[in-house]
């Protein structure tokens, strides 16, 4: 709800603060007196305006404050959060700079924001209705919605939102299994070539190193071969292993007269025999594995440069070619089983679009319930605004599938009978199209909530019985809420909660606009001008009474 407004230096205003109140908010005053740059001013700060002109003459800059109370759930906090800016409680204050050469600066609770943000805040703080409407009823696009919120269609619509996530998701898993098995077949030759070289070769872990370490060794075994031959023979029975033991015999001969003195030679004699037995044994061993046949080195190398040749080509070490066969393997039984993948994928799509069409056509069938609902409700609140022939109608046509289902809707009228229908903005004439949108707001009042309601000049064009029955629907807008209105009709303002009377005053040269609040003599006078002009007689002062008690 919109609290306040402070303007300096904007077009006619110098200085000015009003504040508004809950219900029925009546700005009068004569033709050119400044009620248009009160509105002017507000869209500025909720970022709808920013011309340079907008700046008062003589003044650097021009700015506009405006202050909302906010409700505790009311939608202007979840764009604060997503904005990332401060959220003040109950209070919402909107600031916006405007200089002389056009450039703008804007603030949301003491902090700098965008204009883009003031206009989506301003979304769900104001909606602003005129004879020149192009953000509210008047705009095509919101009306499938508006329809939506009027039937209170709000499962169904979710129903097929989530439907059309489904089919999104399913579609997307369907065109990427495709495409993996597009990709797997143009590659199926590659694979079975790649898998068989693989298989036919079939490399371990470990393998390389075993088979280098093999070459290695076969390739040093005839230079070392005939060393450790002579190391052999030097350990052997006719080296130091002979030598060894003649010398324990003759020390055991020696022993029995040698008092114990010989025991720990002829022990220690004994490990030595022990040592170069194992010695002896290893040396012999060795010689045994460096024997070998030349083809066997051929082979070992042949097999060694494969692996090697083998793990280059695909780019990955010798020991992971096991795991690279059986990663090819898989990719094949992915081709080989990717139709019936695919297959399975394709029934999943089918099956969630058959769910999205169903909860289309739910929907669709719920819409042309309410459009015919809404259209019975606007014939019956055409009649007291005089336009009893006047046929609107909420046409529904097919549209391509979306999140929001198969229809377009569009609000049409027709003004004559006979006359072919077509949108408001373009059939309607400028009283007309003022009583078209009053009704229709009537009609949907309750489908959206939190948000100011400012008519300008909505009732131009009408006078007696029908500004009477537009100044009671314009009231009954109010109620529970807060509803601002720019009129000329004494009828409307008669029906007011709270009354402000706009005025233009030449002092020194210069001109400039006022704002006052009116009390209820101020009224009667205010309003028994607007019934006679500029002589206020009795009879008009009693005429604007009888309005005000009616």
């Amino acid at each position: 709800m919109l609290r306040g407004l402070d303007i300096r230096d904007m077009l006619i205003i110098d200085r000015l603060e009003l504040g508004f109140e809950p219900g029925l908010n009546v700005l009068t005053g004569e033709t050119g007196a400044g009620k248009s740059i009160l509105l002017d001013s507000l869209g500025f700060v909720l970022g709808w305006r920013g011309r340079a002109e907008l700046v008062r003459q003589g003044a650097t800059q021009g700015e506009v404050q405006a202050w909302f109370d906010l409700t505790p759930d009311h939608p202007a906090r979840d764009v604060l959060k997503e904005a990332g800016l401060p959220d003040a409680g109950d209070e919402l204050i909107l600031r916006r700079i405007n200089t002389t050469d056009g450039r703008k600066t804007a603030w949301v609770n003491d902090r700098r924001c965008s204009g883009q943000v003031l206009r989506t805040l301003a979304e769900t703080l104001v909606e602003l209705h005129g004879q020149q409407d192009d953000r509210g009823l008047l705009n095509a696009r919101g009306h499938r919605e508006l329809l939506d919120a009027y039937g209170g269609l709000f499962e169904e619509r979710a129903a097929v939102r989530a439907a059309w996530r489904a089919v999104r998701a399913a579609r997307q898993e369907r065109d990427a299994t495709a495409e993996q098995l597009e990709t797997a077949r143009s590659d199926e030759e590659f694979l079975r070539h790649s898998l068989a070289e693989l298989e036919s070769l079939a490399p371990q872990p470990g393998e390389e190193a075993d088979l280098d370490s093999r070459r290695r060794m076969m390739q040093a075994a005839e230079r070392i071969s005939a060393d450790i031959v002579k190391a052999r023979d030097a350990l052997g029975g006719e080296g130091a292993e002979g030598a060894a033991g003649n010398a324990l015999r003759w020390l055991e001969g020696a022993a029995e007269h040698a008092e114990g003195q010989l025991d720990a030679p002829i022990a220690a004699i004994g490990r030595a025999l022990v040592e170069l037995d194992d010695a002896l044994n290893g040396v012999t061993r060795c010689l045994e594995v460096l024997e070998f046949n030349p083809q066997d080195l051929e082979q070992a190398e042949e097999r060694l440069f494969a692996i090697r040749a083998l793990a280059r080509k695909h780019g990955v070490a010798p020991d992971d070619l096991a795991g690279l066969a059986a990663h090819l393997r898989s990719r094949l039984d992915a081709v080989e089983s990717g139709d019936t993948e695919l297959a399975a994928r394709d029934a999943e799509l089918r099956e969630a679009q058959t769910v999205y069409t169903n909860a289309a056509e739910k929907l669709g069938a719920a819409r042309r319930g309410a459009a015919a609902a809404l259209d019975r409700a606007m014939t019956a609140e055409l009649a007291p605004l005089k336009m009893e022939r006047a046929v609107f109608t909420t046409g529904i046509t097919a549209c391509d599938p979306g999140p929001d289902g198969t229809d377009e809707v569009a609000f049409l009228v027709a003004t004559n009978p006979g006359a072919p229908a077509g949108p408001l903005a373009r059939i309607a004439s400028g009283g007309e199209l003022s009583r078209f949108l009053l009704a229709l707001k009537v009609c949907l009042t309750g489908t959206e909530s939190g948000r100011t309601l400012i008519f300008d000049e909505i009732d131009r064009g009408v006078g007696g019985a029908t500004a009477d029955a537009v100044g009671r629907r314009l009231a009954n807008l109010s109620h529970g809420g807060q509803v601002l209105v720019v009129t000329h009709s004494p009828q409307v303002a008669a029906l007011a909660s709270h009354h402000w009377r706009v005025e233009k005053n030449v002092t020194d040269d210069e001109t400039l606009s006022t704002v006052s609040p009116l009390g209820p003599d101020e009224r009667i006078d205010e309003i028994a001008r607007m019934l006679s002009g500029d002589t206020v007689t009795q009879e008009a002062r009693a005429a604007a009474q009888a309005l005000m008690t009616d």
